[in-house]
């Protein structure tokens, strides 16, 4: 019997693939949050057969797997749907951040037509993300799998195509229903919903995050930027991309780096220079002032695209979404 693996992150394949627990792991690490979505045409690029569409690096599902990765099921030019038609056995090993359940919730929409894959499909939730254990470790694991019923298609499938919409209220609508089928997924809806601007402060929770912790007297960029003292919506690369916009706001509510360089080097690069609040971003950490009514915002969440004229807000108290 032939078993294949597909994780919902790089670090959990990598662990997945040492544990020996299956045939091929193999994993799909897209970044949903805190950047406009790929169109439906892109992703579905990425995974077919590799061609001449596929020119730069990363156009490709397997261009980040080692060479011989696959080997005894096909090579690094093989489509996904085409991979998937060689196993006995599928796993989808879910992590519980909001972005490997937004990566299960397209993965499971994304094969909801192919039953011929679905009939072989279960479901492995983890209650932690897997790269915190040795492979060794994984490999004992005796998780429980859910075989994929239709229920699990069509709540995936509910969720992503709410995500994907013009507005955040589908995704707000979905937390009214019934979401038990895909256990993790209420919560990583909220969670990405208060990155939305808040109503007062017109900052999403973990930007309000690196403004406390510059405000706790963190200054240097490199401590600031890391993602693992953060909630656990943004990655490092996001947390990093979401400090430089606060500093390169028109009215800024951090000071970072030296403006001489035009690289990342400007800011991370150097560990003497400093992070530190502004005049407003000390009134945002008291909830004093409001981000966007001294900048233009121009940003994007799952499919809405936030300006100052459509800015949907989360208030943090009520835990409601306050529309334009």
């Amino acid at each position: 019997m032939s078993h294949l693996i597909l994780a919902t992150n790089d670090l959990a394949e990598d662990v997945l693939r040492q544990s020996g627990v299956a045939n091929l792991a193999l994993g799909f690490y897209p970044r949903f949050v805190w950047r406009k979505l790929p169109s439906e045409e892109q992703l579905l690029m990425g995974l077919e057969r590799r061609s001449a569409k596929h020119c730069n690096p990363g156009d490709h599902w397997l261009d980040d797997v080692c060479r011989g990765s696959v080997e005894g099921f096909g090579t690094r030019d093989i489509g996904f749907f085409e991979l998937c038609a060689k196993f006995d056995s599928i796993e989808i090993w879910a992590d519980p951040l909001p972005n490997d359940q937004l990566v299960l919730v397209w993965l499971l929409d994304l094969l909801r037509p192919y039953k011929e894959i679905t009939t072989k499909l279960s479901l492995v939730h983890t209650d932690d993300k897997v790269e915190n254990y040795a492979p060794e470790s994984v490999a004992k694991w005796k998780l429980p799998t859910f075989k994929v019923i239709d229920n699990h298609l069509v709540t995936a499938s509910r969720a992503w195509q709410a995500y994907r919409a013009d507005t955040p209220e589908p995704c707000f609508d979905l937390l009214m229903t019934d979401l038990t089928i895909l256990p993790r997924l209420r919560s990583a809806l909220i969670a990405v919903l208060e990155e939305l601007p808040d109503r007062v402060t017109g900052l999403g929770a973990s930007e309000m995050d690196l403004l406390d912790f510059v405000n706790d007297g963190n200054t240097d960029p490199r401590r600031v930027g890391e993602a693992r003292w953060l909630r656990d919506v943004l990655d490092g690369s996001d947390a990093q991309d979401a400090l430089i916009e606060l500093a390169e706001h028109p009215v800024q509510p951090i000071l970072l780096g030296d403006p001489s360089f035009d690289n990342e080097d400007r800011y991370f690069g150097r560990s003497e220079w400093k992070v530190t609040l502004t005049e407003l971003g000390r009134s945002l950490v008291a909830r004093e002032d409001d981000l966007w009514r001294h900048n233009p915002i121009k940003r994007w969440w799952g499919g809405t695209e936030l300006t100052n004229e459509r800015l949907w807000r989360w208030d943090r108290e009520t835990r409601l979404l306050v529309a334009p």
